[in-house]
């Protein structure tokens, strides 16, 4: 696994805000509609929030070639293409497509998961609830 140190203090508010917004799930909410679309829903506002605290970095003079940038980025890339494929599916799951949608949606929270841990060892908050 990679390493990440913040070099400044606005790698490590783009590294703090990146794990706040990591915590909320991938997995659909209590008010789940049972469409693929809906399960995606909150994957959408993730990478909203990945484009915020990007452009919030950039802004305050964060290079783009930090390790944080390329958490970010590949934090949208592993949303963006799950949204985009479920995105406009409302035909009811079958067995089958649920597996799909189940595991792509594990692996975005594989992936968020291996992010986090990495920010919480980077960042010195570890002791915080992964």
């Amino acid at each position: 696994m990679a390493e990440w140190i913040p070099d400044d203090h606005a790698e490590l508010t783009a590294g703090w805000r990146l794990w706040l917004a990591l915590s909320s799930s991938a997995w659909p909410g209590p008010d789940w509609d049972g469409s693929p679309c809906d399960a995606v829903r909150g994957l959408r506002e993730f990478v909203a929030s990945c484009d915020d605290i990007m452009t919030s970095y950039l802004a305050e003079g964060g290079r783009n070639d930090t390790t944080v940038v390329g958490l970010l980025r590949s934090m949208h890339l592993a949303a963006s293409w799950i949204f985009e494929l479920w995105n406009d599916d409302t035909l009811p799951l079958d067995s089958e497509r649920a597996a799909l949608l189940h595991g792509d949606l594990a692996g975005f929270a594989d992936h968020a998961q291996g992010v986090r841990t990495l920010l919480a060892v980077g960042g010195g908050w570890t002791a915080l609830p992964l």
